[in-house]
């Protein structure tokens, strides 16, 4: 099976040994994505909301290059340093798959790399389109 891999800039992807996302056959895995800039700076500290549309922005970015969108995206695993916030990470996440909702957890967790970072999100999708 053919693997196709995608990096971001992400500075600890090559600290770690991953990648942003992997296509196998017709499967795509994205990464946990945490909310940075296009410098790898913490997006927009202390807004739930945003750092949750900017997770999904980078995670959309990673599928195009991998010939897929938002649409394909069949499970998302959001972990959230605070779960009382847990309705604006949730409005960022059903703005974005209100037409395709996928399956999805979210987690409360003790910290991610980042202090600063309050969500990180986990995709997966599948490619092609089943015949019915």
């Amino acid at each position: 099976m053919s693997r196709q891999r995608v990096f971001s800039a992400a500075p600890w992807e090559s600290k770690v040994g991953y990648c942003r996302a992997i296509k196998a056959g017709d499967l795509i895995f994205v990464t946990g994505t945490a909310a940075v800039d296009d410098e790898g700076k913490t997006f927009e500290a202390g807004n739930p909301y945003a750092q949750a549309k900017r997770c999904l922005v980078l995670i959309e970015r990673a599928l195009k290059q991998l010939g897929a969108d938002l649409s394909c995206v069949v499970r998302t695993r959001m972990f959230v340093t605070d779960i009382s916030k847990w309705q604006e990470f949730g409005r960022a996440h059903g703005e974005a798959f209100r037409d395709f909702p996928p399956a999805t957890t979210m987690v409360e967790v003790k910290s991610l790399i980042e202090p600063a970072m309050l969500i990180e999100i986990e995709a997966d999708a599948v490619v092609s389109r089943p015949e019915s």
